[in-house]
């Protein structure tokens, strides 16, 4: 399918900073000094005004912020059947820090169910007005890539081919479940692929048992059979993150050891791709993207701080990579988003905004 392209031109990936309204509110929740109907007014109120500052920044589609999640995955994660979410040894180890030590195992029979981010949808979808609502939520290759065969209970799953069709399903369902809800904008969040493409991450891999080259085909096969059915009228994207957390990161690598298989051969609309520094690599990669049939949002405006890109280098960047695939498949993004968990990245709410609105600004300058 070939969307609507003018209305996407200028991108975001989906998380903002946490406003201090929420930060303060989730706190008191915690303590068990409000119930959870005052935390999710709070963040209504929360999610009504990053929407409107969306919208005042050029943009014509716009997300909740991920304002109701600590963290970009394990909350949608925790909503599955099957899946339960635990207290790790430790956090996940980034370029010189670590999270908080959570992470989650399959436990039971994978499945989407009635799962509560359908309703954190129907909100988005109230308020959003003219705006596309876009959903975003984590891929399914990182719910197994996140523990691999120890995280997953061999008594449910002594076959990990009957795990990998279960997790397909699960994604399947969860896509018609938010097309059901509304939803036209759909966009899963992938570390894996980045990881795939760094040799340390890769030796890692290796020592767990897994090979990178094997798990690369079995997440393009899954993703794709997630996608099967999926309706003409839904967008889905693809967003591959090398590690967002306080700024940090995990891997570093260009695209080439999995461009022939994720660009030529994953059913997306659109891949969300990192270019914001040396650890992206080089544009040539895109050329396995398929031509007139999926865009690239180049994620040239770096979240990692709060330092606003040149206009005409940023331009440049995008007349280099429309060497390599059609300027009319090109659109522009923030690398990632700028709060992949509550804690957030280093720069300022100011600074978020001139971010997104040096976006829109270029994007229509070139389109």
């Amino acid at each position: 399918m070939q969307r609507d392209t003018a209305q996407y031109r200028a991108e975001v990936v989906g998380s903002f900073l946490r406003p201090a309204a929420i930060k303060e509110a989730r706190e008191r929740f915690q303590a068990g000094e409000i119930e959870p109907e005052a935390l999710r007014r709070i963040e209504d109120e929360a999610i009504r005004d990053v929407v409107a500052h969306q919208r005042a920044s050029g943009l014509r589609i716009v997300t909740d912020g991920e304002f109701r999640r600590a963290w970009w995955h394990f909350d949608f994660f925790d909503g599955l059947q099957g899946v339960e979410r635990y207290e790790a040894e430790q956090g996940i180890q980034f370029n010189g820090v670590q999270t908080k030590a959570h992470s989650v195992r399959v436990t039971g029979k994978l499945g989407f169910g009635n799962h509560p981010m359908l309703e954190d949808f129907r909100y988005l979808q109230s308020i959003s007005g003219d705006a596309v609502a876009k959903m975003t939520i984590p891929s399914p290759s990182v719910l197994h890539f996140r523990g691999g065969r120890k995280a997953i209970d061999a008594s449910v799953y002594p076959d990990l081919n009957a795990y990998f069709d279960d997790l397909a399903v699960t994604w399947r369902d969860a896509i018609k479940a938010f097309y059901d809800a509304g939803c036209r904008y759909l966009q899963l969040d992938d570390t894996v692929w980045a990881y795939l493409c760094s040799e340390d991450q890769k030796a890692q891999i290796r020592e767990r048992g897994d090979d990178p080259e094997e798990l690369a085909w079995i997440y393009a096969q899954v993703l794709n059979k997630a996608l099967e059915g999926k309706p003409d009228d839904l967008t889905i994207g693809l967003h591959v993150c090398r590690g967002n957390f306080r700024s940090t990161w995990i891997s570093e690598g260009g695209y080439e050891p999995v461009a022939e298989i994720l660009f030529g051969s994953v059913n997306v609309d659109a891949f969300f791709l990192e270019y914001d520094n040396e650890r992206a690599g080089g544009f040539e990669p895109l050329r396995f993207i398929k031509p007139g049939k999926q865009q690239v949002v180049l994620g040239l405006i770096t979240t990692k701080n709060g330092e606003l890109e040149s206009r005409e280098t940023v331009k440049k960047r995008i007349e280099e990579a429309s060497r390599y695939v059609s300027l009319d498949q090109i659109c522009l993004s923030p690398q990632c988003g700028f709060a992949s968990t509550e804690e957030g990245n280093s720069l300022s709410e100011e600074e978020q905004w001139a971010k997104l609105r040096l976006v829109v600004d270029i994007a229509n300058e070139i389109w």
